[in-house]
């Protein structure tokens, strides 16, 4: 049986994840800063293991994966994340950027650091990690959302760095944008549904190869430019 590890699996993309995974038979951990908060994970059909993780804190995510020592986890998904915040030019909050950072670029870090092993010990040795359009340099004709779009630009990077670093163990790491999605963050007018969204990613997901390692991929598994 595979097994998947979702970080923020409470609500929209996460849950969506955990939930299609589980349908299919999967083995999930899923992880939620307020595990309270996840009833409709908790009533998913499938193998679904439910744990309370805040991912900005890296001493919990070390103890998960003490917990989970010894098991294999073949495709772990970054989905946590935070809008941090919308301020423009000039109205720029530096510990809301900090908060940014610490949850959209340092923890997906962390969760790789810290379940290598369990990856190694997977079958599909896959790290997906959710960033956004928004992130990308060369995409951004709008300016202004300097939290959100440096630290998934960050996340861009460390994605990047550890598709090198990670080959020569035979982990695939990508990001994707996972479109406008009709979530909490995305809002009422977002045109895709979770449901949706997820299909499509997790398609992507099972057909990547070695050479897709380090890219940054829309939803429907077309290329995002840097």
């Amino acid at each position: 049986m595979p097994t998947v590890l979702v970080t923020g699996a409470n609500r929209g993309i996460g849950l969506e994840f955990a939930r299609q995974y589980a349908a299919e038979g999967w083995r999930v951990h899923a992880t939620a800063r307020r595990p309270e908060e996840a009833g409709e994970l908790e009533v998913a059909a499938g193998d679904v293991q439910l744990y309370k993780l805040d991912v900005a804190d890296a001493a919990q995510i070390a103890a998960l994966a003490q917990r989970l020592a010894g098991e294999a986890v073949d495709v772990l998904i970054n989905n946590a994340g935070t809008i941090g915040s919308r301020a423009g030019f000039g109205d720029t909050d530096v510990e809301l950027w900090l908060d940014a950072f610490r949850t959209n670029t340092i923890a997906p870090l962390k969760m790789a650091e810290h379940f290598i092993e369990h990856l190694e010990r997977g079958g599909q040795k896959r790290i997906i990690s959710l960033t956004s359009r928004m992130g990308s340099i060369a995409d951004n004709t709008g300016g202004g959302y300097y939290v959100y779009r440096s630290s998934k630009a960050g996340l861009n990077a460390v994605t990047k760095s550890l598709a090198i670093d990670l080959a020569p163990r035979g982990i695939v790491a990508i990001v994707f944008h996972p479109g406008w999605v009709q979530t909490e963050m995305g809002g009422s007018g977002a045109t895709l549904s979770p449901a949706d969204s997820v299909r499509a990613m997790r398609a992507k997901i099972a057909g990547l190869r070695p050479e897709d390692s380090g890219s940054f991929f829309n939803y429907d598994g077309s290329y995002i430019p840097w």
